[in-house]
């Protein structure tokens, strides 16, 4: 099988030669192309873990192009953008994209995301994990422990459940209704002050800074984002 490559699908050409240049720069092997119908030939030819796709796409809608995907695919998803509409943005993560990066964007914060996404792509033959760890704290998902700096730390059932959702996808975007759906259930899916509530209790038991959040971050508008 050939090295894992990402692929980028966007019909602007100038754009692809800046994406490219700068994920080459930094060692991936990059595929490109200008339309929906190459990118899915694309990705039944080759060894493809990443996808970065533009939704503006002179053969296809893009989000419909991301429902389609998850019915044969598994691998992350960066959607770069121009769309900047909060709407835009939920319909393309609800549809089963990873993360949203609007135009204009920063080259760092791009490979940024890049690097995250990657890092939680699926390896082959690679085993769940259950043991995760992030600043001072410590969970195992085996034996339902949480501690920090070595001493427990005592989270009620919601929030561990809500603790579970966000470590399953490190790096991703989790939009409201999806992480209410996961915790609460499908009755509860507008309810999204139940989420800034126990998303500040993670924050106050474990972040160093609970004002200033390093690993349960807000995507203003759209959900919340566990960043290891």
């Amino acid at each position: 099988m050939s090295e894992p490559a990402i692929l980028l699908i966007e019909d602007e050409a100038q754009i692809r030669r800046l994406v490219r240049a700068a994920l080459e720069e930094e060692g991936y092997r990059v595929l490109e192309c200008g339309t929906l119908k190459e990118g899915l030939s694309q990705l039944h030819a080759d060894n493809i873990q990443l996808l970065i796709l533009d939704l503006g796409l002179p053969d296809g809608d893009g989000i419909a192009f991301i429902r389609e995907l998850r019915t044969q695919f598994a691998l992350p998803v960066l959607v770069l953008s121009a769309r900047s509409a909060e709407g835009e943005k939920i319909r393309a993560l609800d549809a089963g994209a990873d993360d949203y990066l609007t135009k204009p964007y920063s080259t760092g914060e791009l490979l940024a995301r890049v690097r995250a996404q990657l890092r939680r792509a699926p390896q082959e033959g690679a085993t769940v994990e259950t043991q995760f760890r992030f600043g001072d704290i410590e969970v195992d998902l085996a034996q339902r422990n949480v501690t920090r700096k070595g001493a427990a730390v005592r989270l009620t059932p919601i929030e561990y459940t809500l603790l579970c959702a966000m470590l399953a996808a490190p790096g991703k975007v989790l939009t409201y209704r999806h992480l209410l759906r996961t915790v609460w259930g499908n009755a509860f899916v507008e309810s999204n002050h139940y989420l800034r509530i126990y998303v500040s209790h993670l924050r106050q038991k474990l972040e160093d800074d609970p004002a200033q959040p390093e690993h349960f971050l807000t995507e203003t508008g759209i959900g919340y984002r566990f960043q290891p």
